[in-house]
């Protein structure tokens, strides 16, 4: 999920980017910082969600980074203002060190990056680039806690199965290969699918890579993240 270079996605165009926070000096800062970064431009700042929301509808950046907390009247907002002008702006939410369960509800809502305010500068650039690219952004940490929490509340029913309405690309899924993705998203290991689907670990090997190719994802990581965002964990 996470590369190297670190390159500018697209030279012609420079990011821009909004950040939301109440804290002026981390605001602050972190817009001084990504201010001398190549390719990215600082759109706005705001630290309150009618100025936010205001910003957000008149300039349509291209990222917003937000210090509110998930689940907060301030964030949600944000993502209505976001999905009722339909804008392509895609959301990271800049977190404390402990992941919340409510993190889980802002993937659903459309986040698409989860970044430690503690992180390294190299990292949140990083991290805007890579979702400024289509694609979404949590170290491995985090997606792992992220994982485990959406497995405690989440448990298949004998069948397993998966929600329709994947965006598939490549191909459609087969039955089994949405049930498959289904697991993964609610924290299963390749030992324990193989068990409750009664086929060998080398057979769940084998859909997961025809799923990694049809949906353009890298690992299951990336998949787990895809079918949280597509609501594709819970059943029904």
């Amino acid at each position: 999920m996470q590369d190297t270079n670190g390159s500018v996605d697209d030279a012609t165009h420079s990011i821009r980017v909004i950040i939301l926070d109440e804290q002026n000096l981390f605001r602050d800062g972190i817009s001084r910082i990504l201010s001398t970064q190549p390719g990215i431009e600082i759109a706005a700042c705001a630290d309150n969600p009618a100025a936010a929301v205001e910003s957000i509808r008149k300039l349509r950046p291209d990222v917003a980074l937000i210090g509110w907390a998930a689940g907060s009247p301030n964030t949600h907002r944000i993502f209505s203002a976001i999905q009722d002008a339909r804008l392509q702006t895609r959301v990271i939410m800049l977190v404390e060190d402990e992941v919340k369960e409510d993190l889980l509800e802002a993937v659903r809502q459309g986040c698409c990056g989860i970044v430690p305010r503690q992180t390294s500068t190299e990292m949140l650039v990083k991290s805007i680039r890579k979702v400024h690219a289509g694609e979404f952004w949590l170290d491995r940490t985090t997606t792992a806690e992220v994982i485990r929490r959406l497995a405690k509340k989440s448990t298949p029913g004998p069948g397993g199965g998966a929600r329709l309405g994947l965006r598939e690309q490549g191909g459609a899924l087969s039955a089994r290969e949405r049930e498959i993705v289904t697991l993964v998203a609610q924290g299963f290991k390749n030992k324990e699918m193989a068990e409750r689907m009664f086929i060998s670990e080398q057979t769940v090997k084998n859909h997961l890579h025809n799923i990694f190719d049809k949906l353009g994802v890298s690992d299951r990581l990336e998949l787990a993240l895809y079918a949280i965002h597509h609501n594709l964990h819970e059943q029904g």
